[in-house]
């Protein structure tokens, strides 16, 4: 396993034979740059602290990630994701990125991400996803033909917020928040997040119950250790 949301982490997960996709966090520096980070605080995973919005580019970059063996990581912009894998992506590979602006409203991450996709000639290969409603709206208003699914904890809400208007046409719950029969989700493709193992904690070697997913009405999951789950569809789950 490989720290989160590292450019090591990324470049291994697209070697995987059989991975369809990624999955990304976005947030805004200080200084209008877009970074790849999922909390809003630093403490959980650099040697900083604070709250990342208080940060510019150039100080996140100072931050080390400990990545094990005298190892370190950074923290990276994206563009330096695009940039490593465009290849990748051009070739099929989907990435889900996640907008982080559900606890801080980052003015214009929308626009320049969707700016970002464009420039780099992704816009195929990206899915756009955020738990606010409003962001996911401004997405639908740049870009009518963007891939947009909309996150919530339970499918309920998922399905309230897409029908709220927010232009979504994924639900992304919580794969234990499923709590509509199947015949209710209107047909909507499913990818559930999974919680699991992060670095540096160790696997379990726990293997999905995919049987059990694919009768709740899940499509796709997103997990930490996708090896898991392309072993289950390789050798039947347990």
């Amino acid at each position: 396993m490989y720290p989160e949301n590292t450019l090591t982490a990324f470049k291994k997960a697209a070697e995987i034979d059989g991975l369809t996709g990624i999955e990304l966090d976005i947030q805004l520096t200080k200084d209008g740059h877009l970074v790849v980070f999922h909390d809003e605080t630093i403490d959980r995973t650099t040697d900083g602290g604070g709250e990342l919005r208080q940060y510019t580019l150039s100080e996140l970059k100072k931050l080390r990630i400990d990545a094990g063996g005298g190892k370190q990581e950074k923290i990276p912009a994206m563009e330096e994701v695009f940039d490593m894998l465009q290849g990748k992506m051009k070739q099929g590979l989907k990435m889900n990125i996640e907008l982080k602006n559900s606890v801080f409203p980052y003015e214009g991450m929308e626009q320049k991400i969707i700016d970002m996709v464009h420039q780099y000639g992704l816009q195929n290969n990206v899915i756009y996803s955020s738990f606010s409603a409003l962001s996911l709206e401004r997405i639908r208003q740049l870009d009518s033909e963007a891939e947009i699914g909309i996150l919530d904890t339970k499918v309920s809400d998922c399905l309230y917020k897409l029908k709220g208007g927010c232009g979504a046409d994924a639900l992304h719950p919580f794969w234990k928040g499923m709590n509509l029969p199947k015949e209710k989700l209107c047909g909507y493709p499913v990818r559930a997040w999974l919680t699991g193992h992060l670095y540096p904690e160790r696997p379990t070697g726990t293997k999905l119950d995919l049987t059990f997913l694919e009768k709740q009405g899940i499509t796709d999951v997103f997990l930490n250790e996708p090896e898991r789950y392309l072993e289950g569809l390789r050798y039947g789950s347990t």
